[in-house]
């Protein structure tokens, strides 16, 4: 008889139980309210007994879904990328680095802000757009979210975005939209491949 207690589970091993139980719910395998309830019991577990059962009856797969757009964690500190227009335009595309925070500032001009090839610094960015008698234009690829928030005074926000049926670990970007006598658009748009210097339409 083995009388050997049973081996404890790590943080990181809880971890990757949840990565699994994003991607079941994603896929449709489990309900909200049962993924509520499992990704309770993961972090809960103590024993590998405890965490297996957590997904006993799901498929063996350990790793969520890849992530549509290359995100690769920012150093410590990083600091806000700024793009500003002023009586100008300004524009920000191709291959890219956003950090975590970006603001996009129109003052009578126009700022395009294109994320379709860009690598993000983390699965969740914010970008702070601010239009004065202007324009910023905000361009993002298939497979992200999308949250818009702000106000507008004497302007308006328009948001034609693709991000229903998304998986939990999507790509976010938050928007803090700030438009005085200005505008601010927000679009999906699919990545076209050009054959010269790799540039968008």
């Amino acid at each position: 008889m083995n009388d050997l207690p049973e081996m404890r589970v790590s943080d990181a091993e809880r971890d990757l139980i949840a990565q699994r139980l994003n991607l079941a719910v994603g896929e449709g395998r489990l309900t909200l309210t049962e993924y509520n309830e499992r990704v309770g019991q993961a972090y809960a577990a103590v024993t590998r007994g405890e965490l297996d059962r957590v997904v006993a009856d799901l498929p063996m797969t350990t790793a969520p879904a890849p992530s549509p757009v290359p995100v690769r964690p920012s150093p410590v500190g990083e600091k806000t990328k700024w793009v500003v227009s002023f009586m100008s335009g300004a524009v920000r595309k191709g291959r890219w680095r956003v950090t975590r925070r970006t603001a996009a500032i129109a003052v009578m001009g126009g700022t395009e802000i294109d994320l379709r090839r860009a690598e993000f610094s983390a699965p969740e960015i914010t970008v702070v757009a601010v239009a004065v008698m202007g324009g910023v234009e905000i361009t993002v690829p298939p497979g992200v979210r999308v949250e818009v928030g702000g106000f507008s005074f004497m302007g308006g926000k328009e948001v034609k975005v693709d991000d229903e049926d998304l998986p939990l670990n999507a790509p976010v970007v938050h928007v803090k939209g700030f438009a005085l006598m200005g505008g601010i658009d927000i679009r999906t748009k699919p990545v076209r491949k050009s054959v010269s210097r790799g540039d968008d339409d």
